[in-house]
């Protein structure tokens, strides 16, 4: 990718912090597989990784039996051609499998492109195409899904089966070739810090996702500033409910116990009914959601006695051993969209406290959190007091700052882009210049997202997140793009004119929207309203199509024809408390 000498000089700038240059580093590992040597030898005989099926069945791995399936994975890699710098798929639910190959990838230095496997397979071409992808992991249940796809781009698979399954011509079956690898390893020397180790594909306005490329080093930075914020050390017991395809839980619940010596609780699912009966069980200190599981887990508890019934011993402090939430410190919650009424239903309902914090896949993960030991009046005014709750104060590894459009610092109590730099920034956007110029334009990266910053008694910036200044629907943590929605709707006959909206909702902080303007032989009726949602959702994986439909006599646009999208978001407030499947 040919970048020009301005923007190159203005990305080093964005990875400054506080002064200290891009390549004076803050963490003691020259690479991932030496902090796994480190952390095993350590602590070779405690648990690593405790995985939970939707069955119920569960599988558990000390440090040294994870390090060992590593790197028999690695090798596994080596034997089938991956090299450092080459770039290899993960196609999966969150399974223990994925962990192993993540790791064992960052071994031997390749970059790992995690697949949503609830995307269309259209979209998925496009990131392993542009992502280049040589080689995928693939649970079995997805190949008849994406077996074109990795034809037609020549990706070789690599296929794991958990049950009867015969294995295609020209597939590798996992766990045989697992089985034949020496668990020997010999580390390649050119495995640095600097080696990129994920690409992230996240949703841009336009529609065509961006490949995110993070480093190992930006990996390792991050998770030290959140193991170092929350207080994550050896034997600190963090449990995963989000997919393990994003950067929240890959970096805060995969890499960061890693780092930290600490232990990791992954579940295949997210379901209430196990939610806090799991964090009882094994013991949990911290988990990691996003705001939709809070407002689902609010709904069950004042909908569903028997959930109520059985939390009652949990949350009134008086169960014992596995049946006592006498080992949990706090819920890390980001991702998305939180309003104060949901942080106080939720911490009034189960008297649990909340985290908020920030960050992107562009800045690896978190960049920002509330802090963790506040006064119950402080974590309250913080939270409750400015009708927005604060993503926090900027965590180590980073900068935060508000500035105006031409990146100039903005005074306390003025909203502006919020802008980010820092050794956790990424290493750029994959193949894409005209991105990397208007991100880094001004030496930091810039977020998109609009907020603002309130000082404290001593003088830290405590920032907001007002909403975005980009116009990508943010539903459950997931980046939609709204123009993808747009064709769909223009493409209906009855329709002059639409476009998505993203408004907000109680369950997914956002929710998907049309706002369509009629052809003038068309009159706005119920049944028009169900066939435009039945169209969308014929075209459109189920959580992008718009589960609500206003009619209007016109879209608003600005001087140079774009739409503008967040002038018309209060033409969905009817909606806001509905949950839609």
């Amino acid at each position: 990718m040919k970048l020009s000498e301005q923007t190159k000089n203005n990305i080093y700038k964005a990875h400054y912090v506080n002064g200290i240059a891009p390549d004076k580093y803050l963490v003691k590992y020259r690479n991932i597989f030496e902090l796994l040597q480190y952390r095993t030898n350590q602590h070779p005989e405690e648990i690593f990784i405790t995985f939970y099926l939707d069955n119920g069945n569960k599988q558990v791995l000390t440090y040294s039996k994870f390090k060992e399936l590593v790197l028999k994975t690695a090798n596994l890699l080596k034997v089938n051609n991956i090299k450092p710098g080459i770039r290899i798929a993960t196609i999966s639910h969150n399974h223990l499998n994925t962990v192993v190959q993540y790791f064992a990838s960052w071994c031997i230095g390749a970059t790992v492109v995690p697949i949503n496997v609830s995307e269309e397979p259209e979209r998925i071409e496009y990131i392993l195409q542009s992502s280049d992808t040589k080689l995928a992991f693939i649970n079995n249940q997805y190949y008849e899904k994406f077996c074109d796809v990795l034809k037609k781009l020549n990706i070789k698979p690599v296929i794991y089966s958990d049950s009867d399954f015969i294995l295609p011509d020209g597939c590798i079956d996992y766990i045989k070739e697992l089985n034949s690898q020496p668990a020997d390893f010999t580390p390649d020397d050119s495995v640095t810090r600097e080696t990129e180790a994920l690409i992230v594909y996240t949703s841009g306005t336009t529609g065509l996702p961006k490949g995110v490329v993070l480093t190992q080093y930006n990996l390792m930075i991050d998770a030290d500033g959140i193991s170092r914020w929350h207080g994550i050390g050896h034997g600190t017991v963090m449990m995963c409910v989000l997919p393990i395809h994003h950067v929240n839980g890959t970096i805060v619940t995969i890499v960061t116990p890693m780092f930290a010596g600490g232990s990791l609780v992954l579940n295949q699912k997210f379901h209430t009914h196990t939610f806090f009966k799991r964090l009882a069980h094994e013991k949990v200190n911290i988990v990691s959601v996003v705001p939709t599981l809070l407002q689902f887990l609010c709904h069950d508890f004042e909908s569903n006695e028997k959930f109520k019934f059985e939390l009652t011993p949990l949350l009134s402090g008086g169960g014992t051993g596995v049946n006592s939430l006498i080992n949990f410190r706090h819920i890390i919650c980001g991702a998305g969209p939180l309003t104060c009424e949901l942080v106080q239903k939720f911490e009034k309902i189960f008297g649990l406290k909340i985290v908020h914090g920030y960050g992107l896949s562009e800045t690896t993960c978190y960049s920002c959190f509330i802090p963790t030991a506040l006064n119950k009046a402080d974590h309250d005014k913080w939270l409750l007091k400015y009708g927005f709750p604060s993503i926090g104060i900027a965590i180590e590894p980073n900068e935060m700052d508000i500035h105006n459009e031409s990146g100039e610092s903005l005074p306390e109590n003025t909203r502006g882009e919020i802008v980010i730099r820092g050794h956790n920034v990424m290493k750029y956007y994959d193949e894409n210049p005209e991105a990397n110029d208007k991100t880094f334009e001004f030496g930091w990266f810039r977020s998109g997202d609009e907020g603002f910053y309130i000082y404290d008694e001593s003088g830290r910036k405590y920032f907001f997140i007002t909403g975005r200044l980009k116009e990508l629907i943010i539903r459950g943590g997931v980046n939609i793009a709204p123009l993808e929605i747009d064709e769909v709707l223009m493409s209906i006959p009855e329709v002059k004119s639409a476009i998505a909206v993203g408004f907000d909702n109680d369950w997914y902080g956002e929710e998907v929207g049309a706002l369509v303007l009629l052809k003038d032989n068309f009159t706005p009726s119920d049944d028009l309203k169900i066939k435009i949602i039945s169209f969308c959702k014929e075209k459109l994986p189920a959580y992008k199509a718009p589960k609500v439909v206003v009619f209007s006599d016109s879209i608003p646009v600005t001087s140079t024809g774009k739409y503008q999208r967040n002038k018309v978001k209060h033409m969905f407030d009817e909606f806001k408390s509905g949950q839609y499947k």
